[in-house]
């Protein structure tokens, strides 16, 4: 029996081969999309879901009000740990840890007269301790976990690590090896682990033994004894004992600071941020280079929907308009004995192997959509249906529930037909219910498709405003590259950056040169509490402090709107504040400031605002100061050297003088335009997507409503026919067959319109500066479905109205 169903089913669709490949293939790129889309929710969401007692890990993070605003910092400071561990109850285990600063160069000494070998910028190190091997799990291929950090200077490798510095030894082996960071510390292996085999994103791969850190030089480097400083670097994660409430640890923690703290008037508080929440969370941030976010996978979710609905409303429109057609066939099985239970069964059957086929070709679609997307999907996201059993069950759920929802309806409509109305031709073409189902339905889908453009277009052009917005400073033509550095002694590696931009000075091309430690915009940057004085009042600011040398101003073209530019200093000395400071001082006229104390230094100019972040954030009070402590140098290229050529050849240079400088390091150098773009990734990620996303959305719902004309246009022939002969010419054909269709599209248009409004409205919330939302944006997008539509009504009504009467009018 089951047999026969599946038979009728095929011989079903080779009748109707245009009808079943345009279901097969609405339906094949909804479940492409939600294949594709589960894969990134699933491996985003399965991220530290393996630690014990996850839900009671939590790290503490810092809130600091900045400019009357919430600012929210991943670091603490550095004593905390100790102190919590010593001083608070109702913590079952506090893991507190340092990153290291920087990317350390390793020395492994060598083995038996052999040279040492180096290992330039090694990443992800920390100093740590064996409480954070009791909150992460990890399993120990040697060494003993009780005593791997009884001591100063030990080190634990995970296996991939020791892999690479002893590459020809077990694991095992390599207990009691010296390893060397910078030149300065000196350690022994303590240990090796494995990593864990989850997703995590604990990504370190050696562990200083955090005793390390009490040695003088690093005691200070790292704050290890400072309340006041706040530094991303110092983690600390605690994890609650059973019924102990999170408030109860956060009030406890605040009594905590206020009891350590030597400023009565800080702003600073901290929280707890649950373990869960850190890979989603991009305000504190994370230590890998994924940052997941819950909106906008839940937005993906419902785009994958969304294209599925689409899919299945061309199934369910395609389906009920074919009704008549099957009409003789139902009244003739009726007849023969068959129940309505039987024919839902049979329709249920079709609709089933119609969604089989459709599963079976996203299944092929769906590596080539991870290719497409390969820059946006994460390296470890893989599609392998013979390791991953989630993914099978999760085809064969989706397989079952979009056969009920897609066949069901058109199941029952088609069962519906008593047999003496069929077999006496009595069976009317369409009930006016089910033409306003389909009209409906096709609304609906076009609805989507106009959201989706609506939202395209939206987002390009805020793309297009944060990309090309004037940030008040230079950005165009500039290059900048790290050179060198040393926590604890800069000293030997200053002399050669001050070399080597003498040496730059001399390069064509080069119009202006800056030493700086912190860029215009983005990372790179410090805040304090800042307090002005003078003959009137006190007032105490959050302020953001960068620094650079004496050509920072010159380079970047921030120009001076009263007073002077700093003077040479390695240490900060006096400082340039923006206007919005000066404004949150109470001032208007620049010149009512100079000369004043701010931090016990003197305000020798004011400068003109600058996006000190990216669009997302408003400007915020900013103090700028000389220092000679910067690592990182800015090349502004001449004007006249804008060709690819004049740059290569100038950077070639640029290349060949920090080669002389520095022989064993690695140079790399980024364009600064580039680097502004790259904290528009993910908007740019998103307007991608909903391109793809618009360009399915239309392509699903211009291929059902070719469906629709198709069949309307063939059920209209002898209509055709009959108002060709009456001498009715092909474009009134056409505007005849294409009202209707285009009413639909208009009905949908309108409600579009404020969906369209609102949800872009709560999009662009994220942004501080935004690009206007013009009335004309809708328009054009509502004429750009307009037209894709018309010229897919025009493909069929046109051939439609050109056929030969003739043929139309012949009796059957």
């Amino acid at each position: 029996m089951y047999r026969n169903y599946f038979a009728v089913a095929f011989r079903n669709f080779i009748r109707n081969k245009v009808t079943g490949l345009i279901n097969i293939t609405g339906l094949a790129i909804g479940i492409s999309a939600c294949l594709v889309i589960f894969l990134l929710v699933q491996f985003d969401f399965s991220f530290d879901r393996f630690e014990k007692d996850g839900p009671r890990i939590y790290r503490v993070v810092d809130k600091l009000s900045f400019a009357g605003e919430p600012f929210l910092f991943s670091g603490i400071p550095s004593p905390v740990g100790e102190a919590a561990r010593a001083e608070i109850t109702g913590l079952e285990e506090v893991a507190p840890f340092q990153q290291f600063h920087g990317d350390p160069n390793v020395t492994i000494p060598g083995v038996a007269g052999t040279k040492p070998t180096t290992f330039k910028k090694q990443p992800d190190i920390i100093y740590a301790d064996a409480h954070y091997f009791n909150l992460v799990p990890y399993e120990w291929i040697a060494g003993n976990p009780q005593t791997a950090f009884a001591h100063p200077n030990q080190v634990v490798l995970t296996e991939q690590r020791a892999k690479t510095y002893f590459p020809h030894e077990d694991p095992a082996t390599v207990i009691g090896r010296r390893v060397t960071y910078e030149d300065s510390i000196v350690t022994t292996i303590s240990g090796v682990v494995k990593m864990p085999q989850q997703h995590t994103d604990f990504i370190f791969k050696e562990f200083v033994s955090l005793m390390t850190l009490q040695q003088p030089s690093l005691k200070e480097q790292y704050g290890m004894n400072t309340w006041t400083s706040v530094n991303s670097a110092s983690q600390l994660y605690i994890k609650l004992a059973k019924n102990t409430s999170q408030a109860t640890i956060t009030a406890r923690l605040e009594a905590l600071r206020k009891k350590n703290s030597t400023n009565p008037a800080s702003t600073e508080q901290f929280s707890l941020q649950p373990l869960d929440d850190i890979h989603f969370n991009s305000d504190y941030g994370t230590y890998g280079d994924r940052v997941a976010h819950k909106p906008t996978l839940y937005a993906l979710l419902l785009v994958a929907i969304f294209l599925l609905v689409l899919g299945c409303i061309n199934f369910i429109n395609l389906s009920t308009a074919q009704a008549s057609q099957r009409a003789k066939e139902i009244g003739i099985r009726k007849t023969l004995g068959s129940s309505r239970k039987q024919l839902v069964f049979q329709f249920l059957v079709e609709t089933f192997f119609i969604t089989l086929a459709a599963t079976i070709l996203s299944v092929v679609l769906t590596p080539m959509l991870l290719k497409v997307f390969s820059d946006f999907m994460p390296p470890e996201l893989s599609f392998d249906l013979a390791h991953q059993p989630l993914i099978i069950l999760f085809l064969v759920v989706l397989l079952l529930v979009v056969s009920f929802l897609a066949g069901f309806y058109p199941a029952l409509v088609l069962s519906q037909y008593r047999p003496v109305d069929v077999l006496k031709s009595q069976v009317i073409r369409g009930s006016s219910g089910k033409i306003w189902l389909r009209r409906g339905l096709t609304v609906s889908q076009f609805l989507i498709a106009q959201v989706f453009v609506m939202a395209t277009i939206i987002t390009v052009r805020q793309i297009h405003f944060m990309t090309n917005a004037d940030l008040g400073f230079k950005k165009d033509g500039i290059v900048t590259f790290n050179t060198p550095y040393n926590f604890q002694n800069d000293d030997e590696l200053k002399g050669r950056r001050q070399v080597l931009m003498h040496a730059l000075g001399s390069v064509p091309g080069i119009e202006k040169i800056s030493l700086v430690s912190s860029m215009p915009s983005g990372e790179g940057w410090s805040t304090a509490v800042m307090t002005y004085t003078d003959n009137k009042k006190q007032v105490q600011t959050d302020v953001e402090q960068k620094s650079g040398d004496t050509a920072y101003l010159g380079l970047f073209h921030i120009p001076l709107l009263a007073g002077r530019n700093v003077q040479p200093s390695d240490t900060p000395r006096e400082y340039v504040i923006n206007e919005t400071y000066l404004h949150a001082l109470g001032y208007h006229d620049p010149k009512a400031v100079l000369g004043h104390m701010t931090r016990d230094k003197p305000i020798v100019g004011v400068m003109a605002d600058f996006h000190q972040q990216s669009l997302h954030k408003p400007i915020k009070p900013l103090a700028f100061s000389a220092s000679g402590r910067g690592s990182v140098l800015s090349l502004a290229l001449s004007p006249q050297k804008t060709g690819a050529d004049g740059w290569t050849a100038t950077m070639a240079r640029v290349e060949k003088a920090y080669k002389e400088i520095y022989p064993d390091e690695e140079f790399k150098y980024s364009f600064f335009d580039e680097s502004i773009a790259r904290l528009y990734k993910s908007e740019q990620d998103i307007s991608r997507l909903l391109r793809w996303a618009t360009g399915l959305a239309i392509f699903i719902s211009c291929m059902g409503l070719l469906g629709l004309v198709m069949y309307t246009t063939h059920l209209r022939k002898k209509e055709i026919g009959v108002r060709k002969v009456l001498g009715a010419s092909v474009a009134n054909i056409v505007s005849i067959l294409s009202l209707d269709f285009m009413r639909l599209l208009l009905i949908a248009f309108v409600f579009a319109v404020p969906i369209s409004w609102w949800v872009m409205h709560v999009w662009l919330r994220n942004f501080a500066y935004k690009a206007a939302v013009s009335w004309w944006l809708f328009a054009v997008s509502g004429l750009i479905m307009l037209a894709i539509a018309w010229l897919t009504l025009s493909v069929q009504t046109i051939r439609a109205a050109m056929e030969n009467p003739v043929k139309s009018l012949k009796t059957e």
